[in-house]
């Protein structure tokens, strides 16, 4: 989830209640500066899987963390940083480390779904109710190559999907109603014209 905290719906963003400190503020904009917005193409690219597990890949887990921080988001995939392979990285605690799933795969999702509204980075201004899997579990590698399984629930298994789905070229757009999608598009607009 390219991609709020535990007690709020909106998902890869903190909701700004209160007036950002400057700094705080400042590198926030920074971080969002290097994340693909809406009707960049690698947002609708199927990402390949990562081959190799070096330095280089974990230095990016690093960068990938780090912006994902600064950007107050909650989740990140490769794709929204312009790189075209399976990679994302969440965190939906603060205190809890930062999590990186490397060729991730939903093995199996629970049957109870629930809605709720989700933002993205790559879609600044825009929330949306998407209804998924209250339950999931992924296998992937950490950056070490390790194999890894995840069982998911809640929020946490709300930002793994979120971010899968960008590995895979979907968008929350793309998983809510047409109205909802209509209504995006018309925030984006105005959001594009406003800058």
């Amino acid at each position: 989830m390219s991609e709020q905290l535990a007690d709020t719906p909106a998902i890869e963003s903190e909701p700004e209640e209160e007036p950002l400190d400057p700094e705080v503020a400042a590198r926030r904009n920074a971080a969002l500066a290097q994340i693909r917005s809406f009707g960049d193409p690698v947002l609708r690219t199927k990402a390949r899987p990562v081959q190799r597990f070096d330095d280089s890949l974990r230095e990016e887990v690093a960068r990938m963390g780090e912006l994902m921080d600064d950007a107050l988001g909650v989740g990140l995939a490769a794709t929204q940083v312009g790189a075209l392979h399976r990679l994302l990285v969440y965190r939906v605690q603060r205190e809890a480390p930062v999590a990186a799933l490397i060729n991730p795969e939903i093995v199996w999702s629970g049957k109870e779904t629930e809605a709720m509204e989700e933002g993205c980075l790559s879609l600044p201004s825009v929330l949306v109710e998407v209804d998924r899997p209250v339950h999931v579990r992924v296998q992937a590698r950490d950056e070490h190559g390790e194999p890894i399984m995840i069982e998911a629930s809640g929020l946490e298994a709300r930002v793994i999907q979120h971010e899968v789905d960008h590995l895979d070229g979907v968008l929350i757009l793309d998983r809510t109603t047409r109205e909802q999608r209509k209504e995006a598009m018309r925030r984006l607009r105005e959001a594009e014209t406003a800058a």
